[in-house]
């Protein structure tokens, strides 16, 4: 029968070998935490970088860079090899006067017709379940919720107005006399 204190040594060297190997993962997920933060931290910057350079003056009223034609040296010296070639108004401007529909995307715009259309009918405001009826889609949660992002999205720029949870409708600016109609 073996000893109590060789029992304990046994228990001791087990407590030990799991406290190193413990150890080395810790480490290992250390270093991929810093590798994976150094990454984080340049994609940041060239986010920004690219909204700096798509708020540039030198940019359209949309927020979407010109093209730059093929073999034509930019401001930054840098001979471009094909057009530069941004995602059409991919971002959602904030309202303001003078500016129209046009300045979004279709499927921000194909939104503001489908509230438009409800409005001049005199239906009221509409939920996402029915945006995507309207728009032919299945009415799953996917597809729901994704036009309830869009919508929000809306609803935070200033284009449209949520009068109750999940309803919405144009923008008093926006469905008003030219306000962007």
């Amino acid at each position: 029968m073996p000893s109590v204190v060789g029992l304990l040594e046994q228990h001791e060297l087990a407590a030990r070998r799991r406290v190193d190997g413990l150890r080395e993962e810790a480490d290992r997920i250390q270093a991929e935490l810093a590798m994976a933060e150094r990454e984080w931290s340049e994609w940041t910057i060239a986010r920004e970088r690219v909204g700096a350079v798509l708020s540039a003056p030198d940019s359209d009223s949309a927020g979407v860079a010109t093209d730059v034609p093929e073999g034509v040296v930019t401001g930054a010296g840098v001979q471009a090899s094909a057009p530069l070639v941004v995602k059409a108004r991919s971002q959602v401007p904030m309202w303001r006067e003078g500016l129209t529909q046009t300045a979004l995307s279709v499927d921000y715009q194909r939104i503001l017709a489908a509230i438009d259309d409800r409005i001049r009918l005199g239906q009221g405001p509409l939920t996402c379940q029915e945006m995507a009826a309207v728009f032919g889609l299945d009415v799953v949660p996917a597809k729901v919720e994704g036009l309830r992002s869009k919508a929000k999205r809306l609803v935070s720029r200033g284009w449209l107005a949520e009068p109750a949870p999940g309803r919405f409708t144009l923008a008093r600016s926006v469905s008003g006399p030219g306000g962007g109609s």
